[in-house]
C-alpha cells in the first residue's frame, strides 16, 4: 500500500524546535520530490520547504534559516527540522511526494506553537 504518514508535531513554547519525520511505503521517495506544506486553522494552505531528487532545496521566506528539510534515503524518510518556533508557525503539517502525474499526500500533524 502506498502512503505516506507523517509525525513528530506537538505542543512547543516559542523558541522551541521539533523535528517532523514523514515515512514512505510503497515507494522510493528517493525518487520524488517531497514538499512540506501547513495550514493553520480557517487559513489557506502553504508550501514551506521542498527537497526534489538531486537534493536541492527550496524554503518559503518566513522559514528560512529556521527550518531544515533533508532525507534519509535508508529510512525512506523526510525531515523537517523546525527551530526558533513561532506562534505563527502552528498548523497542520502535511508532507506530500509527487513525480509526474503521481501526487501523494498524508494525513498530517498538528504543530502548535504556545507558551
Amino acid at each position: 500500500q502506498v502512503q505516506l504518514v507523517e509525525s513528530g508535531g506537538g505542543l512547543v513554547p516559542p523558541g522551541g524546535s521539533l523535528r517532523l519525520s514523514c515515512v514512505a511505503s510503497g515507494i522510493d521517495l528517493i525518487l520524488y520530490t517531497v514538499t512540506w506544506y501547513r495550514q493553520p486553522l480557517g487559513k489557506q494552505r502553504e508550501s514551506v520547504a521542498t527537497i526534489d531528487s538531486d537534493d536541492d532545496t527550496t524554503y518559503v521566506d518566513s522559514v528560512k534559516g529556521r527550518f531544515t528539510i533533508s532525507r534519509d534515503d535508508a529510512e525512506n524518510t523526510v525531515f523537517l527540522q523546525m527551530n526558533s518556533l513561532k506562534p505563527e508557525d502552528t498548523a497542520v503539517y502535511y508532507c506530500n511526494a509527487r513525480i509526474h502525474t503521481i501526487n501523494i499526500s498524508g494525513r498530517g500533524t498538528q504543530v502548535t506553537v504556545s507558551s
